[in-house]
């Protein structure tokens, strides 16, 4: 196995968490920054250190990605087919957070994965892509509607008494607490991700064993690039999520925020299902809305947001095809 090829597969793999980073940072700190209960920089720097933490919470998703959802190819080919998946990935993370839109980093990468393997001709393993993926793809969001609109109705009701402007300062605190478990959960969830790519290189360069543990220095190298990616913002995607979706208030992110970690966290540690960050908040921040008045959430911002999150695994699947085809082509 050439190891240049190895080193320049992993090298690509921590630059597709640097983009996940940028990308979906957003998701956990855009509905805090909105309702200005923590100044955007403030809000990257914790959202930065709690994806640090989360990401050494588990392995249980890098473990379905990794092992799940293709066999694990061998060979030059394999590492090559592992190359093209991570460029399908990164280039349709660029190709939305240029265009502002939250579609989610996660399905870009298993697009790419799945587009890669078959352009290549290794198994796709779609009980897997099924159930971990497709599943959790339609069940998160629906999930994180009806709960953020539950959440928020019991807010409301619990709080029917209190003094408006009390309440608000209240819950803007809260929300530090609330915005950290979501970041907290980020990195539980999308740092395990590369996780799973990574150890997927090195079974492919036989440096180790299939169903090894994960080596430490992979752990702290997929946090730290998720955590630099944070660090460095996705200021497009942060408009989108905290202004355009619907005028958030403290209260209502605190229950955005609460809803979007409870399912990120229940979804790792006891299905070890990668879902996607960016569909929870976004169906959350809706259900929390429609508790105002159904009309008060910009639908069409919604529909739009949801249009890319069908077409985020087929572009990515192909866009990793071609990558494939590409390599082939100069290096086969």
């Amino acid at each position: 196995m050439d190891t240049f090829a190895l080193v320049v597969t992993i090298a690509v793999a921590l630059g597709f968490t640097y983009t996940n980073g940028f990308h979906d940072s957003a998701n956990a700190i855009a509905t805090s920054v909105s309702t200005r209960a923590l100044t955007p920089r403030a809000a990257l720097a914790m959202a930065a250190v709690m994806n640090l933490a989360g990401a050494f919470l588990g392995s249980g998703v890098a473990k379905t990605v990794s092992e799940g959802l293709i066999e694990t190819p061998v060979g030059d080919k394999g590492m090559g087919i592992l190359f093209a998946a991570l460029i399908g990935a990164i280039a349709w993370n660029l190709i939305t957070w240029y265009f502002g839109l939250p579609s989610s980093s996660s399905h870009a990468l298993f697009g790419g994965m799945v587009g890669a393997a078959l352009a290549g001709g290794t198994t796709v393993i779609w009980s897997g892509v099924i159930e971990k993926i497709v599943i959790p793809m339609f069940l998160s969001p629906f999930v994180g509607l009806i709960l953020g609109y539950l959440v928020m109705v019991a807010i409301m009701w619990m709080f029917r008494r209190a003094n408006p402007h009390k309440a608000k300062r209240g819950f803007r605190i809260a929300q530090t607490v609330s915005a950290a478990g979501m970041a907290l959960g980020h990195g539980l969830q999308d740092a395990q991700k590369t996780m799973g790519i990574v150890v997927m290189a090195l079974v492919i360069g036989d440096v180790q064993g299939k169903g090894d543990a994960i080596p430490v220095w992979v752990k702290i190298a997929c946090a730290l690039m998720l955590s630099l990616g944070t660090y460095a913002g996705g200021w497009r995607i942060m408009r989108t999520l905290g202004r355009k979706i619907i005028e958030l208030d403290p209260p209502q992110g605190f229950a955005a925020e609460t809803t979007g970690a409870s399912v990120m966290f229940t979804t790792a540690f006891m299905f070890h299902a990668p879902i996607s960050t960016t569909h929870v908040i976004t169906s959350a921040i809706m259900g929390v809305g429609a508790t105002k008045r159904v009309n008060a959430v910009r639908w069409g911002v919604a529909k739009n947001i949801i249009l890319g999150w069908f077409i985020t695994m087929p572009a990515a699947a192909l866009v990793a095809a071609l990558a494939f085809w590409g390599v082939n082509l100069v290096f086969g």
